[in-house]
Parts: C-alpha cells; structure tokens; sequence
C-alpha cells in the first residue's frame, strides 16, 4: 500500500453507510441519492467571535419554496443512531402537505408519519426575509413539542443549502438541511450533521418525495 494512502476511521464508516444504504434503493431512488451527494456543501464561514456567516445567493427569493406547494409523498430512509457510526437505517413512508402564508413570503407543511406504531407529526414553518433575502427554517414536532433552532440560506441553481449551530447529545454540532429541486417533480430532502464545524458531515436523513396524482 502505498505511503501516502490514508484512510480514517470515520471516512471508512461513512463509505460503510453509503453501500448500506445504496443496497436498500430502488434504482431510481439510488440514481437520486448520487446526484445529490455528489452536490458539494458549500464552505461554512464563521467571523471572530464564531458565529456563523450566511449570506444569500444572488438569485434567493421568496419564490423559491414554490414548486413544493400541494400534497405530497414520501419515502424517509433515515439513519437509526447519528454521530456515532452507525450503518443501520429505518425506511418509511409519510405525508407532507405545503401551503402558503403571509402574503407568499412564508409557508408551512405538515409531515404525517408512523413510527413504532405510533402516529408522528411533524411541522416546518419557512419564513423568507426581503432585507437579508436569506430563508429560516423552523421545524417542530409531536416528540418534542418546541421549535428547533432555525436553519437559514438560499437556494443557488434549484439547490438550497441551509445551516444552523445546535447542541446534540450535550456537544456543539452545525445541522445543514438540502433540498435538491432539480426535478421539481421529485425533489429530495437531505440533512447532515457536523461535529467538527463542517470539516466532514454525516448524512443522516434522506425525504424522496413524489406528488400526490391530481384530481379530477
């Protein structure tokens, strides 16, 4: 083996979870998958005193959550246990239906699912802000009945990235949500984790999302 070939603990387990998870794809949810993890996560900025820097991209408006109004279908395939190594994920369907508020600078979805027999909901409220022209993204849910820290950002060429700092399992973390709407008939949400302020991420959830078929 080469010398100058190194491999680290965490690079390998997280090629363990993109086989493991690549396994359990259909093929077109797998075609999906790759194109979405070959987008790269743009560099995360902090200023002197290590708060974040988000700045929106040139083309971010309130227009950009638009192709996901209506009802829709998804297939989850979320990772059982984060930051940890894991390489064992649950997949599952659920329902999430969008709608607009406040004039069209907001909207709010709620997400329906089954977890262990259980009924879960979920809900995101996004707000886009005219001066910044940056989104924030709140998620709330039936578990935990309070609003997490709101992920703020923009969408670039029909790709969004939205970050935040958070705390999970008492260490400091970043959250990045992404929603590739590329196709804008089956978008993909995504979310990742960072312990190390966004040097290496782990994917952790994946939303493969369909539209409901219209009524007659």
């Amino acid at each position: 083996m080469p010398s100058s070939f190194h491999i680290s603990i965490q690079q390998l387990a997280a090629i363990q979870h993109k086989l493991l998870l690549l396994n359990q794809l259909t093929n077109n949810q797998r075609t999906k998958m790759m194109q979405t993890e070959n987008l790269e996560i743009p560099k995360i900025n902090f200023d002197a005193d290590g708060e974040l820097i988000i700045t929106a991209s040139p083309t971010s408006s309130k227009n950009d959550f638009d192709f996901f109004e209506g009802k829709w279908k998804l297939r989850n395939k979320k990772l059982n246990s984060r930051l940890s190594n894991c390489t064992e994920w649950t997949e599952f369907e659920s329902t999430q239906e969008m709608y607009k508020v406040l004039n069209g600078i907001g909207n709010i979805d709620n997400f329906l699912a089954t977890f262990d027999g259980q009924p879960f909901e979920g809900m995101t409220v996004r707000l886009f802000n005219p001066k910044s022209r940056l989104w924030s993204i709140y998620w709330a849910d039936s578990n935990e009945g309070k609003l997490d820290p709101p992920v703020l950002g923009s969408f670039e060429n029909n790709v969004g990235h939205f970050v935040t700092k958070d705390i999970f399992n008492g260490k400091d973390i970043l959250v990045i949500f992404r929603w590739d709407a590329r196709d804008k008939n089956n978008p993909v949400w995504s979310q990742a984790f960072s312990a190390d302020n966004g040097k290496s991420w782990e994917w952790n959830w994946y939303m493969y999302m369909s539209k409901f078929e219209q009524e007659d």
